[in-house]
């Protein structure tokens, strides 16, 4: 899947744009704060139907501005070309159109476009709650498997369901069993596609961070579930006396978590910012992989701000990785260094696109040889 280009009108520091991209890398540098970061945002929306942070979207219209605007146009690998629109109105919400044509419900565009987004913000995924690494596996799998969220909005429904008995102080058994039924119908099909999917990536995962450690380091991803052990069904039966008292659902896959290691050791107690940055990213090209492989599309891939706090040998490993060889399509890249963007043009082949941002402004600019 290809970007061609981008219109955008006031979206965020972005007054008014319009830019034509390389099917291969694509390079914005400047300052912080500029808009480069914005760009990649403004990509995510098209492709994802939602931004890249969990900023109110009424946010994300421009100082002053009433509406924002996107327009994409595509490609994909057998050549076909495909339009993406996004419109977001102050108190009137959202519209997102494929063709021309209004989505009747948003979700329907999850997927379509499979997109993979590396941020300075995905160190949470390993410091943050348990609630991060879920919203993860959630939005990874959504991408390439549409009965997924289907099943995931019928165990929230049940689960809202189950905690106003719990909160109202019902203790009828047969009215719990008959709600936790349908919980352990969509809870059976998450915990196997969950179960699945950390199966799938996590060999690309410890062969991608063992690329960018240099070999020096070992890294291993686990998913933990109360359904590893037994059926939802025994779960809710014997948590419910304590649930009742608690007045809400203590166990079910609403709390499954990733457990994530570095040489056996806890990478969220123990992992130095270089590590987790490293892991973030072996773990987002990972699901890079899995979409591809899944979807049979090659993702777009956004990669903002990745070389901050990582050590030289590791910034050139990264380097050669995505600029050599084709396992990447195209590729977004944002930094503030410009020699970094340079070292990353210099080796490759193709027409590499590079832009220089500032004020929300994007100006083609060319790269400077060695």
């Amino acid at each position: 899947m290809t970007l061609n280009s981008i219109e955008i009108l006031d979206f965020k520091n972005i007054p008014d744009t319009h830019l034509e991209f390389s099917p291969g890398v694509n390079c914005l540098v400047g300052l912080n704060g500029m808009g480069k970061s914005n760009m990649l945002e403004a990509i995510h929306m098209l492709c994802m139907a939602r931004g890249m942070s969990s900023i109110p979207e009424g946010a994300l219209i421009r100082h002053g501005a009433e509406m924002l605007a996107l327009k994409g146009k595509f490609t994909d690998a057998g050549g076909v070309e495909e339009s993406v629109a996004v419109g977001i109105v102050k108190g009137k919400g959202k519209s997102v159109k494929r063709n021309g044509k209004e989505y009747d419900r948003i979700s329907r565009h999850i997927g379509a476009f499979p997109i993979v987004s590396v941020t300075p913000a995905d160190s949470v995924i390993v410091s943050g709650a348990a609630e991060e690494r879920r919203r993860l596996m959630d939005m990874v799998i959504s991408q390439a498997d549409a009965a997924y969220l289907s099943h995931l909005i019928r165990y929230t429904r049940a689960l809202e369901s189950r905690n106003r008995m719990l909160r109202a102080g019902v203790r009828d058994d047969l009215l719990y069993e008959s709600v936790e039924t349908a919980m352990t119908q969509a809870a059976t099909e998450i915990h196997r596609a969950r179960s699945q999917w950390v199966a799938d990536i996590a060999p690309a995962l410890t062969r991608y961070y063992a690329i960018i450690s240099g070999d020096h380091e070992q890294t291993s991803i686990a998913y933990r579930s109360v359904l590893n052990d037994a059926p939802l069904t025994q779960v809710m039966a014997e948590a419910r006396a304590k649930d009742i008292a608690l007045g809400y659902t203590s166990k079910g896959v609403h709390r499954d978590d990733l457990s994530m290691a570095l040489n056996d050791y806890s990478l969220r107690r123990l992992g130095s910012q270089g590590q987790i940055k490293s892991f973030t990213l072996a773990l987002r090209l990972a699901i890079f992989d899995y979409l591809k492989a899944t979807r049979g599309k090659t993702p777009i891939l956004l990669l903002d701000d990745i070389f901050d706090k990582l050590d030289a040998s590791r910034v050139e490993h990264i380097l050669h990785m995505v600029s050599t060889g084709d396992d990447f399509g195209q590729i977004f890249i944002t930094d503030t260094n410009r020699g970094h963007i340079d070292s990353i043009l210099a080796d490759l082949e193709g027409t590499p696109r590079l832009f220089e941002v500032s004020e929300g402004e994007f100006k083609e600019i060319q790269a400077r040889h060695r």
